[in-house]
C-alpha cells in the first residue's frame, strides 16, 4: 500500500508545482489555444490560453511510478508498464495534434486518417504486448487474456476459433475499447476542468478496485476461493491509477475555471488510454461503461446529433457535445462542470457498488 500512496503523493506534487513552470514556458513560446469561431462565443476569451498541459500529467505519472518503486524497492510489472506505454503513446499522438493546431493556428491538427492511424498503431502494440510476458508462479498468466470481461473474465473467449484468430479478435476488441474511451474523454474536454475532474473520479475508483483485487487475488490467498480475482498484477495497476490520479489532481488546480492551462488532446487521449489500459488489464472492460458513464453520455450526444442531422436535417441539441448545449441554453460554465462532476461521481459510485455487490453475492 505504501507504493500506491507514494505514487499518488509524488505525482500530485510534480503536477501541482510543475504546471506553473510549464505554463510560463508555453507563454514565452506563444503556444496558446486556438478557439473555433463556430463554438460558443464565451470561449473566444480563452483564445491564447496555454495548451498541451497533458504533458505535465504524463510526466508526473511516469516519474511518480518510477519513484514509488525506487523508494519501496518493489520491481515494476509488465501490467503497470503497459498501461503507462498506452497512456504515453496516445499522449504523443495528441501532442502532435495539438502542436500542429498551434503552429498552423487552425482548429484542425492531424488529419483524421493520420490521427486514427497513430491511435491504431499504439493500441495494436499495447494489445499484442498485453498477451505476452507470462508470469512465473502465476500459472503463466499474461497481463491480459482473450476473454471478454465485465467484473472479471467471462466464459466468452475470443480464442474460440484458435489461438491466432483469438489474438486478432482480442486486438480488435482492445483497439475498440481504447479508441472509444480516449475519444470519449477527448469530447468531454470542452470546459475548464470538466474532463480532468471526471477522469480523476474514475481513476480513484480504479485505485480502490485494483487494491481490492490485490487483497483477494487467486495468486496470494492461502486458500483459493471461487470469488478471487485472476488479475496478473492488481497492486501495480493500483499504483499506476494512483500516479495518474495524483497528477490529475495537481493539474486540476490550474485547469479549474478560469483555466490557466488546457490539457489539450495530449492530455485527453493520454487519460483515455490510461483508463482503457486499466480496464483491460484489471478484467473490468464492461464495468468501464458504468464508471465512465459521463463519457458515454457525452459521446452519445455527438452520435445522436450527427445521426439526426444526416437523416432528418434537424439537430437534437443546440450544439454537441452535450456540455455546449447547456452553455447555449444559458447555464454558466462552472455550473455545468460541477453538475457534470456530480453525474460522473454518481456513475462511479454505481460502478463501485456493482463491483462490490458481485463479490459479496458471488453472482
Amino acid at each position: 500500500m505504501r507504493t500506491v500512496l507514494i505514487a499518488g503523493a509524488f505525482s500530485l506534487v510534480v503536477a501541482l508545482f510543475g504546471t506553473p513552470l510549464y505554463i510560463r514556458w508555453l507563454v514565452r513560446r506563444g503556444y496558446g489555444q486556438f478557439v473555433r469561431d463556430d463554438g460558443p462565443t464565451s470561449h473566444h476569451t480563452k483564445r491564447g490560453t496555454p495548451t498541451m498541459g497533458g504533458t505535465v500529467i504524463i510526466l508526473g505519472a511516469v516519474l511518480a511510478y518510477g519513484a514509488a518503486h525506487l523508494f519501496t524497492g518493489a520491481p515494476p510489472t509488465a501490467s503497470g508498464l503497459l498501461v503507462l506505454f498506452l497512456m504515453t503513446g496516445l499522449g504523443v499522438v495528441g501532442f502532435l495534434d495539438d502542436f500542429i493546431k498551434i503552429s498552423k493556428q487552425r482548429s484542425l491538427g492531424l488529419r483524421p486518417r493520420a490521427k486514427l492511424a497513430g491511435q491504431g498503431l499504439v493500441g495494436i502494440a499495447f494489445a499484442v504486448l498485453a498477451l505476452q510476458f507470462p508470469a512465473a508462479g502465476k500459472d503463466g498468466a499474461t497481463p491480459a487474456s482473450t476473454h471478454v470481461s465485465v467484473l472479471r473474465d467471462t466464459p466468452l473467449d475470443l480464442a474460440f476459433a484458435g489461438a491466432a484468430a483469438g489474438t486478432v479478435l482480442f486486438v480488435l476488441w482492445a483497439l475498440f475499447i481504447t479508441s472509444a474511451i480516449s475519444n470519449g474523454v477527448n469530447l468531454t474536454d470542452g470546459l475548464d476542468g470538466l474532463a480532468t475532474g471526471a477522469t480523476t473520479l474514475v481513476l480513484a475508483a480504479y485505485v480502490l478496485i485494483c487494491t481490492f483485487q490485490s487483497n483477494q487475488s487467486c495468486y496470494v490467498l492461502s486458500e483459493v476461493e471461487a470469488r478471487c480475482y485472476e488479475v496478473r498484477d492488481p497492486r501495480d495497476l493500483a499504483v499506476v491509477a494512483a500516479a495518474v490520479m495524483g497528477a490529475c489532481f495537481g493539474f486540476l488546480w490550474w485547469n479549474a475555471s478560469p483555466a490557466k492551462i488546457f490539457m489539450g488532446d495530449t492530455g485527453s487521449l493520454a487519460l483515455g488510454g490510461a483508463l482503457a489500459g486499466l480496464a483491460i488489464l484489471s478484467r473490468t472492460q464492461m464495468l468501464l461503461v458504468v464508471l465512465g458513464g459521463l463519457f458515454v453520455i457525452i459521446t452519445l450526444s455527438v452520435v445522436l446529433q450527427v445521426g439526426s442531422f444526416k437523416l432528418t436535417g434537424k439537430r437534437i441539441f443546440r450544439m454537441a457535445p452535450l456540455q455546449h448545449h447547456f452553455e447555449l441554453a444559458g447555464w454558466g460554465e462552472v455550473t455545468i462542470v460541477i453538475r457534470f462532476w456530480i453525474i460522473a461521481g454518481l456513475f462511479v459510485s454505481l460502478g463501485l457498488g456493482v463491483f462490490y455487490a458481485e463479490w459479496v453475492t458471488g453472482a
